[in-house]
């Protein structure tokens, strides 16, 4: 029964009936905000689709995910000590690997390492954050073995089907992400929403986190087996 309540929310006038909404803006920052460095710079490099397109297109689906996951959470700012690590964890985890993985798929299991353990830690605290110190130390926790992880992942799939793997990989995250959305439903069900916001904080994280992941793909840094 609770499962189609939340499907019906999603429809609805709560912040679950945002989230479409949310994974939508952002996959349209994403692809505006590509579209148009291709179109003024990126083209010139050779072979940028072939190399870096696969990758980018499911690190912009993979931060609309996860930012309306944020959206969600920050809507209610406040959650129980379980609930509240669970979200710190998941949040760290999925958030640090992903992001990891993509940049290990393109510039090595360094940079990518240290990209998905800063982006894994910084949104695994901000969100873990809604029940203190403990979903704190998950958050960080969880985005520090993601990041390194997703990286090391990527590497060690770098010449057996590591694009099949990324799709298996984004379909997982996705699941999980789904979950978590859920999880937040069934613990909020009885409570007001504390903050109100439009949508400009979606596409000001969806801008920084896409060129940021752009900019290190073309232009970062990247170990021997990349050059």
């Amino acid at each position: 029964m609770s499962l189609k309540e939340f499907a019906r929310e999603l429809n609805g006038n709560r912040v679950e009936g945002e989230l479409i909404r949310t994974i939508f803006y952002s996959i349209l920052t994403s692809f505006a905000f590509l579209a148009a460095v291709y179109y003024f710079k990126l083209k010139e490099i050779d072979n940028f689709i072939g190399k870096y397109g696969f990758y980018l297109f499911f690190a912009a689906l993979s931060y609309s995910l996860i930012l309306a996951a944020v959206r969600q959470v920050r809507a209610y700012q406040n959650f129980p000590c379980m609930s509240g690590m669970m979200i710190g964890m998941t949040m760290g985890m999925i958030s640090g690997f992903v992001s990891g993985f993509y940049i290990g798929a393109t510039n090595g299991m360094f940079i990518g390492s240290v990209f998905g353990m800063i982006i894994g830690i910084g949104i695994g605290t901000w969100n873990g954050k809604c029940c203190g110190i403990m979903g704190v130390m998950e958050g960080i926790m969880a985005g520090f073995m993601g990041g390194l992880m997703g990286a090391m992942t990527a590497l060690m799939m770098f010449n057996d089907n590591l694009k099949i793997a990324a799709g298996i990989i984004f379909f997982i995250s996705s699941v999980i992400l789904c979950g978590l959305n859920y999880l937040v439903f069934i613990e909020t069900r009885e409570t007001e929403r504390q903050l109100k916001e439009d949508h400009f904080m979606t596409v000001a994280l969806t801008f920084i986190l896409i060129a940021i992941t752009t900019w290190l793909m073309v232009y970062g840094p990247r170990s021997s087996l990349f050059t």
